[in-house]
């Protein structure tokens, strides 16, 4: 009943209609910044897809081992993520976000003086530096989750959410084909040097652009009364303070979100979601290398191609979910409907399998990225189903169910590609997921609504 409320208040204003006069668009400015630091967020995590045939060259190391250097990262992201979205609630976007970018980016940097070790040490340095980037990213996504439902009113959220998990595909699209680049001309290296540089900067111009909603000097009355009106979580920073003299239980608010099933339904098609993700963020270009026969430098570029369909369909979703919103329909309506139908689509990879064509593979990977980039609304529902009162450990514990996949994936299709000397059946894996993700929101989920807990505090 609650999302609801929020989306008739939401709809009030339609985000398509005109603004009333003198409003500000602060909230654009926020989403703009969402987008460039998950962007840089999604590259770094999959520096070593690119790096990888390069280090396996140089060090020797099998297809299992790199899966297991694939999954290093997801290991520590997975087991960061409550912790992340504690940290979060208790201290607030603002600082932790820019502690966050900051330490991931230094962990990426010094990734590039791995080979001033010896091979076994290097190998060793790098599977630690990996667990230190996912140790570092755990606080980002829980973190954009409660910005989103901080800034943005109910019918908005969908496309707010859309831009900022569309980086994930906007970060093969812009920076695959730069450390492809920069791999093929200066060495593996190289990347790591550039990347985390920029993370640096980064983290500096998070500090000094975001605040929250009341004390942002671009945010006039009216943007504030039309975020207010239309759910927004605007004092969400000063509900968590007050909160925190009584301490909210943690496991309280985790044991009532895991006996939820509508959660639980959004946990396991985030899951099988996340599992195509990372195929693409670990072992689609080393597909296109040892499978079709690519070059490094065209297998960077073309890894561009699906991720740019795929952020096409990620923003199309989220202005097709809001869309709906605005026409009448239920919130559980108007989520399921994108998710769904693209999950679906993103199921002809398995097509892949039967085919070694380059370009009939490209067409598919591209309809099945553009499928998978339309049903991947799983923050907005996580933000308009989260409570109130821990709306980061929320997306955090979500976040960690999506994000067992970045272990099990990485591994699973190292072994089968190691057994089989092929990726037939790494392909059909992945899309059997998509299936799954599509079954779990149509079947598991049920209603989508926001969770009211009866006990927060210890």
């Amino acid at each position: 009943m609650a999302a609801s409320q929020e989306a008739v208040a939401g709809a009030r204003r339609p985000v398509g209609s005109s603004p009333s006069p003198g409003r500000s668009r602060a909230r654009f400015l926020i989403v703009a910044l969402l987008f460039l630091v998950s962007t840089l967020n999604n590259a770094d995590r999959a520096i070593l897809s690119i790096t990888g045939t390069e280090i396996q060259d140089q060090v020797g190391i099998s297809d299992v081992t790199l899966g297991y250097l694939f999954s290093a990262f997801s290991w520590a992201y997975m087991l960061a993520q409550l912790p992340g979205g504690w940290i979060v609630d208790r201290w607030g976007a603002r600082r932790v976000y820019a502690g966050s970018i900051l330490a991931w980016s230094v962990a990426t940097l010094l990734q590039g003086f791995v080979p001033l070790f010896g091979l076994a040490s290097a190998m060793i340095a790098l599977f630690v530096l990996r667990i230190a980037v996912g140790l570092a990213e755990g606080p980002a996504y829980p973190a954009n989750g409660r910005v989103v439902a901080t800034w943005f009113p109910a019918a908005e959220r969908g496309t707010a959410s859309a831009i900022f998990n569309s980086s994930q595909y906007a970060a093969p699209v812009v920076f695959t084909p730069f450390m492809a680049w920069l791999t093929h001309g200066w060495g593996w290296p190289s990347a790591y040097f550039v990347m985390g540089g920029v993370g640096v900067v980064l983290s500096v111009w998070w500090w000094i652009a975001y605040r929250q909603p009341r004390e942002h000097p671009r945010v006039n009355q009216a943007e504030l009364d039309h975020l207010v009106e239309g759910g927004a979580l605007v004092d969400i920073e000063e509900a968590a303070a007050v909160g925190t003299k009584d301490g909210v239980d943690t496991w309280s608010v985790v044991r009532q979100l895991l006996s939820s099933r509508m959660m639980i339904g959004i946990y396991l098609g985030q899951y099988f979601i996340t599992t195509i993700v990372y195929f693409f963020l670990t072992w689609f270009p080393i597909y296109l290398i040892k499978e079709l026969g690519m070059p490094l430098l065209e297998a960077g570029f073309t890894a561009s191609i699906p991720a740019l369909f795929g952020f096409v369909g990620g923003i199309l979703g989220g202005l097709l979910s809001d869309a709906l919103l605005r026409r009448g329909m239920s919130v559980t309506a108007a989520r399921k409907i994108p998710i769904v139908t693209g999950l679906l689509l993103s199921t002809c990879i398995i097509a892949c399998a039967w085919t070694s064509t380059q370009t009939v593979v490209i067409v598919l990977m591209a309809v099945a990225f553009f499928g998978k980039g339309l049903g991947s609304l799983g923050w907005t529902v996580v933000s308009d189903t989260s409570p109130k009162e821990a709306a980061g450990l929320s997306g955090g514990l979500f976040n960690t169910f999506a994000n067992l996949a970045g272990i099990t994936t990485p591994i699973v299709i190292g072994y089968v590609v190691d057994i089989t000397g092929s990726f037939d059946g790494a392909l059909i894996f992945v899309g059997a997921s998509g299936l799954g993700a599509a079954l779990s929101f149509l079947l598991v989920v049920g209603r989508i609504e926001r969770i009211r807990l009866k006990e927060t505090t210890a």
